[in-house]
């Protein structure tokens, strides 16, 4: 990439530069000082790199990072893009990636330990049953005839801090090799250390750990933890929990739920639940509104989403505390009730409580940025932004300029209307051609001739403006930038999840008179087929959590048990099971059956029917086809494909389809 910009520098140079140079020379004139600057930069924000060398057009090398929620920012970061087959995998927790290190001082100490020089050696030697080769990084070494004492030996001294922490040494026993790996890019995880059936991490050394008196570090030193990679484990005996060590185990997990990633880390209870449902809450973690930083007042991003009161949800995970997701949160501590309500509650919809969201359940703020830039042109005219057009009878600004300042920028807190102005820019007609005087015309030069071409606001619903910032760009052109905010409570057909992957969308908001004491009803038939049983025991365990006035844990593969749960249920006079004796806010008369009923923690998604809805009759068309045009955002026209006339047709309402 970067010989590609300095050949490209030179021909440019080679085709400005005067070869007869008989006055003062001055580089500045000839050719520009920031080709090569320019080049990189633009590949690092387009992730488009192109080297012309090699033919090699690469897209999607840098991406923008994702800042809809602090999870989606999180899981940004650790994500791993595999292959173009849309494969996405995480990394887990504590997962370390290597770096490139000196490959000499590794190669002199296997030479020490009896590495032979490949060189020095015949045919027989190298292919005798004994033997095995060694390779580096995928180089070939040499050979060694005792390969299981190199093995030990290089694991000891890692062990020993001798050599890097991150040094991988395994054996091939088909292939009649070992390997060392120093290279860069290798996934690695700490294990704790089994010799003979005990684990060298003994109670005392925790004890250290949580009084300060040790850090990490100390224990890799001491060789009671270390790192291993893919290879490694490949040959290693790796128990999960200490009461499953045997006389082969070499290794121990030091945390069973760190071999999941962030994502997966704020589902409580995920060992309970059918596997895609946990996969599909990974995706959804990232959509759900809530906070993404404690600068976010002061962002001016292109959409922001937060939600106004958002609340640290009471089943936590270890996870969740690890990366601090309960002071940055995503969602609200719903109570719900596991019933069925008239029918608006079937496929997945949920019915939620009128008073709720007039407290601020699942209330929202949708930030938008609009920029504008005002340009100099090469004839020497420039952009400008105007005053307010004033009426002359009221003499008051017209209408579409009523929130403009004197400046012709809207001031902060003035509420926009669809199509009203945002900054009154006006343009000059003509931007190439030097302005020249008319010869017909006496006096001084007439200026250029302006042209009105407003920053208007587009939008169904008004909002109001946040913040207006004046800067400038690299170009030395000015920089207006915009932020409107607009406060929205949930409507019918927004969606919201638990974080079970049990997504649905509001079908129906009652008043509080007719469902009091919750604040959304989901219906019982989403739990069978799903089989998200850990949804049951959060519910369970932000019940108790409620009554003991404390947060329970459903971390994977441990967490808080269900009868520890049910007690303390039945010591502050509940059911052991959840359930609660309900009466109809309908009739008043009391339900048939008992219900489940408690708090579960839901997330507000980023879709809303707001920003979905669309329709037309008739509207703008594309000049080739003279077909209406395609897209919301163009305010396009709903097309009627194969499928939705052989519906029509199925119907018998062919009538329809032929007008």
């Amino acid at each position: 990439m970067h010989s590609y910009l300095v050949s490209l520098l030179k021909r440019i140079a080679d085709m400005t530069i005067p070869k007869p140079r008989a006055a003062q020379f001055d580089i500045i004139k000839h050719m520009r000082q920031d080709q090569i600057t320019n080049g990189l930069v633009n590949a690092i924000s387009t992730g488009n790199w192109s080297i012309k060398r090699f033919k090699m057009e690469r897209a999607g090398v840098t991406q923008v990072l994702s800042r809809l929620s602090f999870i989606s920012a999180l899981g940004m970061m650790t994500r791993i893009s595999s292959q173009a087959c849309g494969l996405v995998k995480n990394l887990a927790l504590m997962t370390h990636i290597t770096t490139d290190m000196e490959e000499d001082p590794i190669i002199r100490l296997a030479f020490n330990l009896g590495v032979e020089d490949i060189q020095l050696l015949s045919g027989e030697e190298m292919t005798s049953s004994r033997v095995y080769l060694v390779f580096l990084n995928g180089n070939i070494l040499g050979v060694i005839r005792d390969h299981k004492k190199l093995v030990r030996t290089f694991r000891l001294m890692r062990r020993s801090g001798y050599i890097s922490e991150f040094v991988s040494v395994c054996t091939n026993h088909t292939h009649k090799c070992v390997y060392i790996s120093t290279d860069g890019g290798r996934l690695c995880r700490p294990y704790i250390i089994v010799q003979k059936g005990q684990p060298l991490v003994k109670q005392r050394h925790i004890e250290e750990l949580t009084q300060g008196f040790r850090s990490f570090d100390d224990f890799l030193k001491e060789g009671l933890v270390e790192y291993l990679d893919v290879n490694e484990e490949n040959d290693c005996m790796i128990s999960l929990y200490e009461s499953g060590i045997t006389r082969e185990t070499t290794h121990l997990e030091i945390e069973p739920f760190t071999i999941l990633g962030v994502c997966a880390g704020l589902i409580p209870y995920p060992h309970h639940n059918q596997s895609p449902r946990n996969t599909y809450q990974c995706a959804m973690g990232k959509q759900a509104m809530g906070t993404i930083g404690y600068n976010q007042r002061n962002r001016i991003d292109t959409l922001m989403y937060l939600l106004c009161y958002p609340q640290a949800p009471l089943v936590k995970s270890k996870t969740i505390e690890l990366i601090h997701f309960d002071k940055l949160p995503a969602g609200q501590n719903a109570t719900v009730a596991v019933m069925s309500f008239s029918g608006y509650d079937i496929e997945d919809a949920l019915v939620l409580n009128k008073a709720s969201l007039d407290r601020g359940f699942g209330r929202c703020l949708v930030y938008r940025k609009q920029a504008c830039t005002l340009k100099r042109y090469t004839n020497q005219s420039f952009d400008k932004v105007m005053g307010p057009m004033v009426d002359a009878s009221t003499h008051k600004p017209i209408w579409k300029h009523e929130a403009l300042d004197s400046d012709g920028i809207c001031s902060p807190g003035e509420r926009m209307e669809n199509r009203q102005v945002l900054v009154n820019k006006w343009m000059p007609t003509v931007t190439m051609n030097p302005i020249q005087q008319s010869p017909t015309t006496q006096g001084p030069p007439q200026g250029p001739e302006y042209r009105e071409v407003p920053i208007t606001y587009k939008g169904a619903e008004a909002c109001y403006i946040e913040k207006v910032l004046i800067s400038s760009n690299p170009e030395e052109a000015f920089l207006i930038k915009i932020l409107q905010r607009q406060t929205r409570r949930p409507e019918i057909g927004d969606k919201f999840s638990s974080r079970h992957g049990q997504k649905g969308v509001c079908g129906l908001i009652v008043p509080q008179e007719d469902m009091p004491f919750t604040d959304l009803i989901m219906n019982p038939h989403g739990y069978p087929s799903r089989m998200t049983v850990g949804k049951l025991m959060e519910l369970l365990g932000s019940k108790a959590g409620v009554l003991e006035g404390k947060f329970h844990y459903g971390t994977a593969f441990g967490g808080d048990k269900v009868c520890d749960l049910s007690e303390d249920l039945v010591k502050h006079g509940f059911n052991y099971l959840g359930k609660d004796f309900v009466t109809s806010g309908i009739t008043g008369e009391p339900l048939e059956a008992y219900i489940f009923f408690g708090p579960i923690y839901y997330q507000k998604l980023k879709h809303m029917v707001l920003d979905k809805m669309h329709a037309r009759a008739k509207g703008p068309r594309a000049v080739l086809t003279r077909q209406p045009t395609e897209g919301r955002s163009r305010d396009g026209g709903l097309r009627l494909g194969e499928m939705e006339r052989d519906c029509l047709i199925g119907y018998g309402a062919r009538q329809v389809y032929q007008t």
